[in-house]
């Protein structure tokens, strides 16, 4: 009965995620929390941890896990100066609007409208419309 429930929560909270959001980062998420759930806690545990890890992995973050090597790599063929930012380079940090140089992403990449790009600390991130870093792509 236990794991039915909890085989039935996990299904219920994926359905509950907006399909085009489901397209990036889904699979890898899947892999690695079921890999971590099975490790943790048996065959059940593989089944949340998947459930779980496809959620995490899908919204996660704004660029799609697939998509950040190939743009880490467009921005550096970019060649964009890098800002030195003396703080850490990590979400919610807001950056100045006058002295850091801010790039639209390409369509390609399929980013929500209002976010753009910038390397800080020779770090690629996207920040939102107030320049708060959303995403550190690593």
């Amino acid at each position: 009965m236990t794991n039915k429930l909890l085989l039935s929560v996990a299904a219920a909270g994926l359905l509950a995620l907006p399909v085009a959001a489901q397209a990036q980062g889904t699979l890898r998420g899947a892999a690695e929390g079921a890999e971590a759930g099975s490790a943790a806690a048996g065959p059940v545990g593989g089944i949340v941890g998947g459930a779980v890890g496809a959620a995490t992995g899908t919204v996660g973050g704004i660029l799609g896990v697939d998509d950040r090597p190939r743009f880490r790599s467009y921005v550096r063929e970019r060649g964009a100066r890098s800002y030195s930012w003396g703080g850490p380079v990590q979400v919610g940090t807001v950056l100045p609007e006058d002295s850091v140089t801010y790039y639209d992403v390409p369509t390609d990449y399929r980013v929500r409208p209002g976010y753009r790009y910038t390397i800080v600390n020779d770090q690629p991130v996207l920040v939102d419309r107030g320049h708060r870093i959303v995403e550190v792509i690593d």
